[in-house]
C-alpha cells in the first residue's frame, strides 16, 4: 500500500510521523506552515481555516473551507490541502511573492491588526471567491435576473460582486472589526483566467486514499465500499465512525478522547447519492449540509431555512445529517426539522438495510435503535411537502451558536382549515421530540388568532425543558408558545401581502 501522504499547497507530504488522531491543524504547523492557527479548537471561530479540494456540485472540484482544528490528518490521506501560506504566487528570485487578490484586498482595506484571525479569514474568503455562479450574482442579479439569494438560504447576505458574507460567519476577529474585512470581501472580483486554482476547479479531485494507517497503538481505516465498512464495523464494534468530524474532533481536542480504531465514511459512494421519487427524496447520510443545500436548491423550504441557521459555513462543509443524527444530541439543530417533515432513517448492517421513522429512532439521552454494526446510509423525506413550513431557532447568538429551544413546523391548511401539523422540538427533552398534543390542538381546527393562542397554551406544556447554563425552563416553555405565535403572524402577514 502506497504511504500515507497529503499534497500540501501542490506538493507531496508523509502523513507519518503523525498519530491517528493528530488533527490536520497540528499536522500543518509541526510542518512549519503556521499561518495555520488554533483558536478554540472547536470549530467556532475560524482561525485554522484551510482549502480542502471536494467533488464539486455544479463542476469537477470545488474549493471547500474546512476547521482543520477538527479534522483528522489521516482523514486527508491522498488529498489536496492549501493554507493561507499557499495561496500568494511565488515571485522571482530575491522579490517577495506575489498576494493572491483576497489577501491583497486584506491589506490594502486594512483588514488586519494583530493578525492572528487572518489566515482563517483569508481562506474562507478565498473559498468563496472560487465558488461556482458567485460572479453571476454580482450587482444582486443572476444571468436571468434572478435574486441574488435564490437558492442560498435565507442567511444570504451578497455584496455588489455576488460575495455571500456569511461565507465568513465561522471566521471571528477580536481586535480589528469585521467593516474592513466586509470592505475586502466586497471588493473581490472575478478569478482571472490563468489563476491556477481556478483552472484547477475542472479537473476531478483526487480519489481518497482506501487508508489503513496505523500508529502508537491506534488505526485510522477509510474503507471503499460500504460493504467493506459494515464489515469492519462488525469485526470492530467499538471503533468511532466519523464523517465530517464536527462532534469527534471536539472530542479530541477538548475531552482528550482518543479512539483504538476510527473508521471515516464520509467519501463512501453509497452514502453519498441523493434521489427523488414520486414518493420520497432520498438522502445520503455522508453529504455534507452544503452539498445538500445546494443540490436541493431551494426545493424542500423547510431544509433551506434550517440550513442558514446551522452552525457556520465551515462547519455545514463538513457536517453531515448521518453525523448530526448519529450522536443522539437532544440540541442538534435537524433533529426537529426532520421530524417534522416526517422523515425516516434508513440503517444498514452486514446482514441488510431496515427503515425506522424519525420518531422511533429516538430512545433516550444520545441513545436511539441503531445496533451495533449499523450505519446511517440515508434519510428518506415523504412527499408531498406541506406548504406552510418555518424553523425557529432560539439563541443567544443569531449564528454560529447551540440552540436553548428549535422549533420546526410543517403545516397543510386547506380553505382555512389545519388539516395536518407535524412540529418537531429540540431542546426540551432529553430527545428531539414531536410535539402531538399541540399537533393534536391543531389539526381540523381554522387557521386563526383564536386556534393559534389555544394550541400556542398547549405547545407551552410540551417535553420537560430543564434549567441550564443556554436558557432556564420557564424561558423554553414560554419560547414553544411564542414560536407558535410567530408561525401565525408570520402566515397571516404572508397571506395578507
Amino acid at each position: 500500500m502506497v504511504a500515507a501522504r497529503i499534497t500540501v499547497n501542490g506538493k507531496e507530504t508523509p502523513l507519518a510521523p503523525a498519530a491517528p488522531h493528530t488533527t490536520v491543524l497540528d499536522f500543518l504547523r509541526e510542518r512549519g506552515l503556521t499561518g495555520t492557527k488554533e483558536g478554540c479548537a472547536e470549530g467556532e471561530c475560524g482561525a485554522c481555516s484551510v482549502l480542502v479540494a471536494r467533488p464539486g456540485v455544479d463542476r469537477p472540484t470545488d474549493w471547500v473551507a474546512v476547521n482543520a482544528c477538527l479534522v483528522p490528518a489521516a482523514a486527508l490521506d491522498g488529498q489536496e490541502v492549501i493554507t493561507s501560506e499557499g495561496l500568494a504566487t511565488p515571485g522571482a528570485p530575491g522579490t517577495p511573492p506575489v498576494l493572491h487578490p483576497v489577501q491583497e484586498e486584506m491589506a490594502v482595506r486594512g483588514g488586519s491588526q494583530c493578525g492572528y484571525c487572518t489566515p482563517g479569514f483569508v481562506c474562507s474568503m478565498a473559498a468563496e471567491y472560487y465558488r461556482p455562479g458567485r460572479c453571476a450574482h454580482a450587482d444582486g442579479h443572476g444571468e436571468n435576473g434572478a435574486d441574488a439569494d435564490a437558492g442560498t438560504g435565507t442567511g444570504a447576505e451578497h455584496g455588489p460582486n455576488g460575495f455571500d458574507l456569511h461565507a465568513l460567519s465561522g471566521n471571528l476577529c477580536r481586535c480589528t472589526g469585521y467593516r474592513p474585512i466586509r470592505d475586502a470581501a466586497f471588493a473581490v472580483g472575478a478569478p482571472a483566467g490563468d489563476d491556477p486554482l481556478a483552472l484547477r476547479r475542472e479537473q476531478a479531485p483526487p480519489q481518497p486514499a482506501a487508508t489503513a494507517y496505523t500508529r502508537d497503538g491506534s488505526t485510522f481505516l477509510r474503507p471503499a465500499t460500504l460493504a467493506e465498512a459494515l464489515r469492519l464495523l462488525r469485526e470492530r464494534p467499538g471503533a468511532v465512525v466519523v464523517a465530517g468530524s464536527t462532534d469527534w474532533g471536539v472530542e479530541v481536542n477538548i475531552r482528550s478522547r482518543r479512539a483504538d480504531c476510527v473508521i471515516a465514511v464520509d467519501r463512501l459512494p453509497e452514502l453519498r447519492g441523493l434521489h427523488t421519487t414520486s414518493d420520497h427524496i432520498e438522502i445520503g447520510a455522508a453529504q455534507t449540509l452544503t452539498e445538500i443545500e445546494r443540490r436541493l436548491d431551494g426545493s424542500v423550504p423547510l431544509l433551506a431555512d434550517l440550513f442558514p441557521q446551522f452552525a457556520s459555513r465551515l462547519i455545514r462543509n463538513s457536517a453531515t445529517l448521518g453525523g448530526n443524527l448519529g450522536t443522539g444530541s437532544p440540541i442538534g439543530d435537524s433533529p426537529p426539522v426532520l421530524l417534522a417533515l416526517e422523515a425516516s432513517v434508513v440503517l444498514a448492517d452486514a446482514d441488510g438495510e431496515r427503515e425506522v421513522p424519525l420518531s422511533a429512532y429516538f430512545t433516550g439521552y444520545r441513545r436511539s435503535v441503531r445496533r451495533p454494526g449499523e450505519l446511517i446510509r440515508a434519510i428518506r423525506i415523504p412527499l408531498p411537502l406541506s406548504p406552510v413550513t418555518a424553523f425557529h431557532k432560539i439563541a443567544k447568538r443569531r449564528f454560529d451558536d447551540i440552540s436553548s429551544v428549535a422549533v420546526a413546523f410543517a403545516l397543510d391548511v386547506q380553505d382555512g382549515i389545519v388539516r395536518k401539523a407535524r412540529i418537531g422540538l429540540g431542546g426540551v427533552a432529553a430527545t428531539p421530540v414531536r410535539a402531538l398534543a399541540t399537533e393534536a390542538a391543531l389539526e381540523g381546527r381554522p387557521w386563526t388568532a383564536e386556534t393559534a393562542e389555544a394550541a400556542a397554551r398547549v405547545m407551552r406544556s410540551e417535553g420537560t425543558p430543564m434549567d441550564d447554563h443556554r436558557a432556564s425552563a420557564v424561558y423554553r416553555s414560554a419560547m414553544l408558545g411564542q414560536s407558535l405565535l410567530k408561525l401565525y403572524a408570520q402566515t397571516t402577514e404572508a397571506v395578507s401581502s
